[in-house]
């Protein structure tokens, strides 16, 4: 939110002071050096214009004073003719004295009643000994300033008599407050004008600068669309050009910035891995939503929590434990139910030679992919076993028959005929261990066609009556009365149906009973196979559709086994679209169970 700037805090109101203190500074300055030179000036004038007067007087008065007889008796008006016509300045009086201290004569009017009196001044009394006296005072009843001045009158060397003036110097000082009013208001005037002009001024170096404000203030919200107004070609012209210079090349590194940004944010949220980034101090500071689905978390919850206790570490691993982990780490979190690993690899955020800032953790589920190494390694180890038993077999026979025994009439058929038996055996499971590798990698074709299925199973069934008839095993059949087609490959499924039902035979003790049953279960049909065998403990049932997995490994080899018939059936029957499974007590006998794809519409036609 923009913040507007008071008046009184703006960079127009700081210029519009600066420079009317200035030119206030300037002014008074001014003042001050005009009204003393001035007043040194009037006074000085003033001085020269009295001490003239005073000095004629003072020589007039010498002539008149030594005057004797009869021209002696004009004396008194001769002096007042003197004083009017050669001191007539205003404000000013003169006494004229005679050696004997009597006031002759006055310029003043209203201090005639002085006249013939004995002058009482001091100074008079100096003067008519001889010394000047002249000083500047204040007049006690009026305040105003009084130039005084004794001077003696002087004959032949001989004082004759003494001027006394008293001149008031407060003309001058009136005229020097009139000048200093004038100087006010002047200098008013000119604030005046002088704020109308800075103010406008200051508009046009502020002006742009506003400006500029209001667009950085733009381009923080994300708006680039304007450009601040060049007003000039000076400095602050220059200075707008290169703010519109920046404006484009800020515009163009946020619309980079922000297409890579949202790059950054598709690759981390398909990422199939997930990743999580943590500030210098370990704690985390974003999640994608794949790292989420790992650790079964939310952003919410582990932001700005430790990434060693998210992941479950020790108490006693610490952050930089984590900078210096240059290999991948397994995370173990399985349960007693599904098993759960991840790798996680880690990677500093430094700028070269610089600081750590961080850290990027990257998971990666491997649950599957040690799942394969695992089965993969017991698929080898099975493989061997299985090949190594027949094998050492056949050497140990072969070894023997080599040794005679091929020449004794009864040994040699039956040594014969155990190598043909283990031969047929790895035969067997060669050839299941080719199937298996087909279906792995999908390296078969299925021939699909519309079977009825009652038909097909009870002719498969009726294969093993003979054998079953030889066991003493009775075969019960439970299929349903309703029309049954299905689509299948009918080569396929008969391998399925062999492989369940020999397993059935094989595990049925003597005089037990299997029984197939078929019935309709939504839209699939339902086949099962159970026996009256030796069942299956409840921890074996989810493995026994593995590969090369066996209950009782002894007995399944005895009764020539090679493991991988479920592991077929179960790749068949998912091909087909349909599901396999188990039930079973431990020795009550077991129950196969699979399911296939139904059309009632197929069933209908025919």
């Amino acid at each position: 939110m923009e913040r507007k700037v008071g008046f009184f805090k703006s960079v127009q109101f700081k210029l519009i002071i600066i420079y009317v203190l200035l030119i206030l500074i300037a002014m008074q300055i001014i003042g001050v050096y005009f009204t003393r030179q001035l007043e040194d000036q009037l006074v000085s004038n003033h001085f020269e214009m009295v001490d003239e007067r005073v000095n004629l007087l003072v020589y007039n008065l010498a002539q008149e004073l030594v005057k004797t007889g009869e021209e002696r008796s004009t004396l008194s008006s001769d002096i007042n003719v003197l004083l009017s016509e050669i001191f007539g300045i205003e404000n000013a009086e003169v006494q004229v004295i005679d050696k004997n201290g009597i006031v002759l004569s006055t310029s003043n009017v209203t201090n005639r009643h002085f006249v013939g009196q004995q002058s009482a001044e001091v100074r008079v009394k100096r003067a008519l000994i001889g010394t000047d006296y002249e000083d500047v005072l204040r007049d006690p009843k009026t305040g105003h300033l009084l130039r005084v001045m004794a001077v003696p009158i002087k004959a032949n060397d001989e004082t004759i008599g003494a001027v006394y003036i008293e001149a008031s110097m407060e003309e001058i000082y009136e005229q020097l407050q009139q000048i200093n009013n004038i100087f006010a208001s002047g200098t008013f005037i000119a604030l005046a004008i002088t704020v109308v002009l800075i103010i406008l001024l200051a508009r046009t170096i502020t002006g742009p600068i506003v400006d500029m404000r209001r667009q950085a203030l733009r381009m923080g919200h994300g708006d680039f669309s304007r450009q601040v107004t060049v007003y000039s070609t000076d400095e602050i012209g220059q200075l707008a050009k290169s703010f519109n210079e920046l404006t484009f090349k800020l515009h163009d590194a946020t619309v980079t910035r922000d297409r890579e940004q949202k790059k950054l944010s598709s690759v981390l949220t398909h990422m199939t891995d997930g990743v999580i980034a943590t500030d210098e101090t370990g704690q985390i500071i974003l999640m994608n939503k794949r790292a989420e689905e790992l650790l079964g978390v939310t952003s919410s919850q582990v932001m700005r929590a430790f990434l060693p206790d998210v992941l479950g570490l020790s108490d006693t691993t610490t952050i930089d434990d984590l900078y210096e982990q240059t290999d991948s780490m397994i995370l173990d979190f399985s349960s007693d139910v599904n098993e759960f690993l991840l790798e996680a690899n880690f990677t500093i955020i430094q700028e070269e030679d610089g600081p750590i800032n961080g850290l990027i953790a990257v998971l990666h589920d491997v649950t599957e992919q040690e799942k394969i190494e695992t089965d993969r390694r017991e698929f080898v180890a099975n493989v061997s076993h299985e090949l190594r038993t027949p094998l050492t077999t056949m050497k140990s026979y072969l070894e023997a028959l080599e040794d005679g025994a091929i020449r004794d009439e009864e040994l040699a058929p039956r040594f014969l005929s155990v190598t043909q038996n283990e031969t047929e055996r790895m035969i067997r499971l060669v050839n299941d261990l080719l199937q298996l590798s087909k279906l792995d990698s999908r390296d078969y074709r299925l021939t699909f066609n519309w079977v009825d299925f009652r038909q097909f199973l009870n002719d498969v069934i009726d294969r093993f009556e003979m054998v079953a008839q030889d066991k003493n095993i009775v075969i019960t059949r439970q299929i349903t009365e309703h029309p049954t087609y299905v689509d299948i490959d009918r080569d396929k499924l008969t391998q399925v149906l062999d492989n369940i039902i020999s397993n059935a035979m094989k595990y049925s003790p003597e005089g037990g009973n299997i029984t197939v049953t078929l019935l309709h279960q939504g839209h699939n049909v339902r086949v099962s196979i159970s026996d009256e065998g030796m069942g299956i403990p409840r921890e074996s049932q989810s493995k026994i559709f593995d590969r090369f997995y066996r209950v009782d490994k002894a007995r399944a080899r005895s009764v020539g086994g090679t493991g991988l018939g479920l592991a077929i059936a179960k790749e068949m029957v998912h091909a087909h679209g349909g599901e396999i499974w188990v039930e079973s007590e431990d020795g009550q006998g077991t129950t196969i169970y699979f399911t296939l794809p139904y059309s009632t519409f197929r069933g209908g036609e025919a």
